[in-house]
């Protein structure tokens, strides 16, 4: 019987290794796997390459995982925002290696990985200093960049309902990089709000496939201090 679901995220995240590819989905603070990212501190992997739409916020997240000390390399659209603090101080002192991607390459290379493209041109970039050393071409009369496909050996991302085969919807917003960094893993672990029986999730609306997923694991709503819950935004 196939059964994705983890009983923790601990167990989802025991085989992330020293030197990963680590895809974290999210765009600003909307659709960050917090919970993951706090058990990937816990778990202690280190040495990580972490691609993201940018470099974390205030102390939390993404952030704390830099500041722990984790990761060795960001690569990112948007590193900089006004409380990402711990990425600047990281970066300026040398720590911390960044690859800026343009936030549409960003997505296309991930496509290309799970749609197995082994490279594309691309306009974006060109004639900027992010094509410098890379090959370029004029097709049509317009230049391109080559640009080569981002593989992960994990990604991290947060649904709004799976099921045990890890088939996995998304609330709004919160879709964002979830679904074309799922296909660009050869591991990927989601949370959930809530896990579904077989057959109750619209095959209409399945955004990811559970051929994409490899563990799911379910977390609670955030009460908030208005008495309601916080959702996936």
């Amino acid at each position: 019987m196939v059964n994705k679901i983890a009983a923790s995220i601990a167990e989802a995240l025991a085989g992330v290794r020293d030197g990963s590819t680590v895809l974290i989905g999210g765009f600003g603070t909307s659709g960050i796997p917090g919970e993951l990212i706090d058990g990937l501190i816990e778990q202690g992997a280190k040495d990580l390459t972490v691609v993201n739409n940018n470099a974390g916020n205030a102390d939390h997240g993404l952030a704390a995982l830099l500041q722990a000390g984790r990761v060795r390399k960001i690569i990112c659209s948007f590193p900089r925002q006004v409380d990402s603090h711990v990425f600047d101080a990281l970066y300026r002192s040398g720590k911390l290696e960044l690859e800026l991607v343009p936030q549409g390459n960003l997505a296309e290379r991930m496509r290309a990985a799970g749609a197995g493209i082994g490279a594309f041109f691309c306009p974006t970039a060109h004639g900027t200093e992010l094509a410098k050393g890379k090959e370029t071409r004029v097709i049509d009369g317009k230049p391109y960049v080559l640009e080569y496909p981002i593989h992960g050996d994990v990604a991290l991302i947060k649904a709004e309902a799976g099921d045990r085969w890890g088939n996995l919807v998304y609330r709004k917003a919160a879709r964002n990089f979830g679904p074309v960094m799922a296909t660009a893993a050869k591991h990927t672990v989601a949370t959930v709000y809530d896990i579904k029986e077989l057959g109750e999730l619209d095959p209409e609306a399945v955004v990811t496939p559970g051929i994409y997923v490899s563990r799911i694991v379910k977390i609670p709503r955030v009460a908030t201090q208005a008495g309601g819950f916080r959702k996936a935004a």
